[in-house]
Order: structure tokens, then sequence, then C-alpha cells
């Protein structure tokens, strides 16, 4: 392609992530803008060296975290105030494709991104475990996070699941906000004034069932503004639908073309990147004191 000299601006990356590198850096040198797909690289310091690359030659890269652009999210960007807890469930069906990479690296890193960037924060501590089922490499994971600020996040990603799941959840001081991947839904519960300070406090500390809340939201109706139980008030703003990978592509086309950088920086991918391989190091660890081990074994 660039052999045939096709006056090229841009091009997207979307090859198994082990072929990354290799091909941004070609098209990097060669002048292009790249929409590189999740994740950044193999590597943290593949996606250092593809940084410094698209820096010194002036160009524009862009990590594939699609679900920054999903409409529910970009409509939760307004509700954020001070979010310390965090819940993600990411499940999907057993599928052949992306099995080059763990669950990890191929559903639970667009949350990672996504807390990361809402919880604004260095990380602090990880716990996870995780389980290969039906492929050589972890198929079912769970995450605990834990934030310098005091945040801490909960995620479960699997792809051998029975059903799709695509969710998250933050609590913050006298508000829950929920997120429905899928269904591009928005849903704000807030404490009211008369709210009794031990249920402020459950929430505020994430100690009430998420999945109680969410059923006393459907309830009250959609798009209520007051609810049946006291000291509680159920929103859902307004989200306008839109296509997630197509609304990436016109922002990615929108950086190319004014030069601006772009809503998922490269250093925002390298950050979920570098969590990602920590929990894939933390999963590790777990299995080996679990007495695991086997399962993990290149060939098993």
């Amino acid at each position: 392609m660039l052999a045939a000299d096709l006056k090229l601006d841009a091009a997207t990356v979307a090859v198994p992530t082990l072929q990354h590198h290799a091909l941004a850096s070609a098209l990097l040198d060669a002048g292009l803008d790249l929409l590189v797909e999740k994740p950044l690289a193999a590597t943290s310091a593949q996606a250092d060296e593809l940084i410094a690359l698209a820096e010194k030659n002036q160009r524009i890269l862009q990590p594939g975290h699609l679900e920054r652009f999903n409409p529910a999210v970009l409509a939760a960007q307004a509700q954020l105030r001070r979010p310390m807890f965090f819940e993600a469930h990411r499940l999907s069906v057993f599928s052949p494709r992306s099995l080059d990479v763990d669950v990890v690296l191929d559903l639970m890193i667009h949350d990672l991104d996504i807390v990361l960037t809402m919880a604004s924060s260095p990380v602090r501590e990880v716990r996870a475990v995780g389980l290969p089922i039906l492929s050589p490499k972890v198929d079912i994971a769970n995450v605990r996070v834990e934030f310098e600020s005091g945040c801490v996040a909960n995620f479960t990603a699997s792809r051998v699941s029975t059903e799709r799941v695509r969710k998250l959840r933050f609590f913050q001081p006298r508000a829950y906000v929920s997120i429905d991947y899928a269904r591009q839904d928005l849903l704000v519960i807030r404490l009211d004034a008369s709210v009794t300070p031990e249920i402020a406090a459950a929430i505020a500390g994430g100690r009430v069932d998420p999945a109680l809340m969410a059923q006393l939201a459907a309830a009250s109706g959609a798009g209520a503004q007051s609810s049946p139980n006291p000291g509680l008030s159920f929103l859902k703003p307004p989200v306008t639908l839109g296509e997630p990978l197509r609304l990436e592509i016109q922002s990615f086309l929108e950086s190319v073309r004014t030069r601006r950088a772009p809503l998922v920086t490269a250093r925002q991918g390298r950050d979920a990147l570098a969590l990602a391989l920590e929990i894939q190091s933390t999963m590790a660890a777990h299995a080996h004191r679990a007495g695991l081990g086997d399962f993990f074994a290149p060939n098993a």
C-alpha cells in the first residue's frame, strides 16, 4: 500500500495485537495519522515507542477505545462529581474471535479506560483473579482496583457467559449513576434533602446493592423526577443515540483535519494498557498461589 504511493493521509490499524507495533511504526514513519484498535500495543514499552514516534513525526495517534464514544458515556460526563465506587460488568458469549489476547485485553480494557478517566487518580493497588475456560488464555476475570484518592473499582469480564451484559455503575456523594452501554441508557439516582444520614452514608460508601437500586428506579418509571421511595429521586438524562464506532471514526477524522488532540489520547490508551498488564501479572501470581499454574502454561 505504501509502495503504491496512494497519497494517504490516515489509516486504521485493525490487525492482531501482536502486529500493532510493527505496522503502526511503519505507517507513522510514512507520515500517516493513525487510529489503532485497542489495545494500543502488546506491551507498555511498545506503546511508549509508538507515542514517541507519533510525537516526533507530529502525527495523530488515537487508540480505538470506542466505548468512550458511547452516547451514554458521553452524557454521563456531565454527572461526574467525585465518584468513589465503580462497578463494571462486561459479559459476552464465547466466540473464536480475538483469542490472541485474554478477556482483560479483549473486553475489560474498555471499562479500565473509562474508569481511569473518570476516577482521575493514580492506581494504588490491584487485586485480580482469572481463569481460562474455553481458550488457552483467561476467559473470565474479576478485578478490584483501589486508587490513591480512595476510590475503589470492581470489574467483572467474561467471554464465556450465557448472556451479553454491558453495564457500568458508579457512586458518588449523594448520587448513583448507572450506564447501560448496549441500550445507550443513563440513569441517575440522587438523594433528596429528606434522606436519612445512614442511607446517605451507605450509598456514598457503595454499600447499597446496585441491582436493588436499579429495580427501584424501574418501578418509579422512565424519566421520572420523583420516586415513591422517600429521599430518592430518579432521573434519566437525555442521551442522543448514535453508533459508537461511527462517532469514533468521525472524531478521529476531525482530529486529522484540525490537528487537535483526539478525545482519547495515545497516553490514555497506554495507561489503560499498563493497568491491563498489571492485572494480568496479578492474576498469574494468584494462580501460582492457588496451585493453578498448569492452567496458565503457554501450551495449556
